[in-house]
């Protein structure tokens, strides 16, 4: 891919290197206090302590003192990063900003407004609104912040564990998270959301199976877009991107650890479903062939 010197998103959060409670005290004070309130409430004793209590955060304002931060904000760890960690971080802001230049052109001719995410990343572990999460589960997505999460050492596993090296692979990574900020903001996510409430888990999976493959279909109409009025891919890139759709396929995943090959336990698609939707995508440019829900995958 050509993208040296391309401009790189502003919407980048960069938590490597930091502490997983990292400027957490604060809101875990909070969560202490609402916790106790009830006991405080109820007894004499603990109504004399609320109210002592409140004259002395008060004042303690008053002074200019912040209280929840007593004992200050836990310390920023100072990180050091290869050559090679820093380029992919630099890679992963311009592919951003791209898919941000993609979605505000596509979305603006449909007379809506793109809202840009957050892409955080993170090193071994990390805290979002969808919970705590490890590197093991991959890059994802939080619609309750509108994260996307990335250990760049994923890029490593998908080349050297599954076999789908080069940029452009990374890049169909970045968008396919990016793809589901957008069911976000269109109300899909919801849908499929309510839609599987209640019901078992393979409906459940097979819903969650045709959520995955649109959002490969996005991430083509992407590529699409960085191919044609980008002029950011190269030849051999599509085949990159291909390859890392196909590697990445239930099928292919289960196959890979040992055990059986089970469709109903699918959440992603077969590899021959993610290779189809995305080149759908890409071929087309046009996110209205990104209908997974309708018919047959």
């Amino acid at each position: 891919m050509d993208w040296r010197g391309r401009r790189q998103s502003s919407n980048i959060e960069d938590r490597r290197g930091q502490p997983l409670s990292a400027g957490a005290g604060g809101g875990g004070l909070i969560l202490l206090l609402l916790r106790i309130l009830p006991w405080l409430l109820r007894t004499r004793l603990g109504r004399i302590v609320l109210a002592v209590g409140v004259v002395v955060f008060f004042g303690a304002r008053m002074l200019g003192i912040d209280l929840l931060q007593l004992g200050g904000p836990v310390p920023q760890q100072t990180a050091s990063f290869s050559a090679e960690e820093q380029q992919l971080a630099e890679f992963v802001s311009v592919v951003l900003a791209d898919t941000e230049q993609t979605w505000q052109r596509i979305l603006a001719e449909q007379g809506q407004r793109y809202e840009e995410p957050v892409l955080v990343l993170f090193s071994q572990r990390v805290a979002s609104a969808c919970g705590t999460a490890s590197s093991a589960v991959g890059p994802f997505y939080c619609p309750a912040d509108r994260k996307v999460y990335l250990d760049l050492s994923f890029f490593h596993d998908l080349d050297r564990q599954l076999g789908a090296p080069g940029d452009f692979a990374q890049a169909y990574v970045v968008a396919h998270e990016v793809g589901h900020h957008l069911q976000t903001l269109l109300g899909i996510s919801q849908q499929v959301r309510d839609a599987g409430r209640g019901k078992s888990a393979a409906v459940v999976n097979a819903l969650s199976v045709r959520q995955e493959l649109q959002a490969d279909c996005l991430a083509g109409v992407w590529g699409h877009s960085a191919h044609r009025f980008s002029g950011m891919l190269e030849p051999g890139d599509l085949e990159e991107a291909l390859q890392a759709a196909a590697a990445i396929g239930d099928d292919r995943l289960q196959k890979r650890s040992g055990g059986d090959v089970v469709p109903d336990s699918f959440t992603h698609g077969t590899s021959a479903q993610r290779v189809t939707w995305f080149k759908r995508g890409f071929d087309s440019g046009d996110m209205r062939q990104c209908d997974t829900f309708s018919g047959q995958i």
